[in-house]
């Protein structure tokens, strides 16, 4: 089933995507890959604050090419989820609720998603061309030093993506392959 959702991502939008479901996100969405998530859980160590609210959040495992003229961001296709999943229970805990990427997702990170009743979008790899059309704003947020990886803030209208893991902990990549094998 086809369905639009705005920014921020509560509880009360979860409840009602499914492993399968095709979204179209409009909203703000961050960028941050494995080094920035490193940082996030040094400065939580420190007892300090994220660089962007983390309640309700959307996180792209994304690293963006340069921009080319007249747009705001270059090719913006999703990286491999499973680089975050050391880190990923510990946002999703701190109220985290929606990640894209692509790939498998290990079972601590499908237990993070349903005790927060969370959810895991993939975005098509290979598109990143495609799915940059989507994004209408870039802005840096922090660690501008770890260039491709730094946190981004990105506005973005109707970026498609597919429920993989709903917040019961559907996951449409067991599914799909029980489908496929019959």
């Amino acid at each position: 089933m086809d369905k639009h959702i705005t920014t921020p991502i509560t509880a009360e939008v979860t409840q009602n995507l499914y492993a399968g479901d095709y979204i179209y996100i409009s909203g703000t969405v961050y960028v941050a890959r494995d080094a920035a998530h490193k940082r996030f859980m040094e400065a939580l160590d420190r007892g300090e604050e994220l660089p962007f609210p983390i309640q309700d959040a959307i996180i792209y495992y994304m690293g963006p090419s340069p921009a080319r003229e007249g747009r705001s961001i270059g090719s913006a296709g999703p990286t491999t989820a499973s680089r975050m999943d050391k880190y990923a229970p510990r946002l999703l805990d701190l109220g985290q609720k929606a990640m894209i990427g692509k790939g498998k997702r290990t079972q601590e990170v499908i237990d993070a998603i349903i005790r927060n009743q969370a959810v895991y979008f993939a975005a098509v790899g290979g598109a990143g061309a495609l799915l940059s059309k989507c994004i209408k704003a870039s802005e840096l947020v922090c660690y501008g030093d770890l260039g491709a990886e730094a946190v981004l803030k990105l506005e973005v209208e109707d970026f498609p993506v597919v429920v993989v893991i709903d917040k019961d902990g559907n996951n449409l990549y067991e599914t799909a392959i029980r489908k496929y094998a019959k």
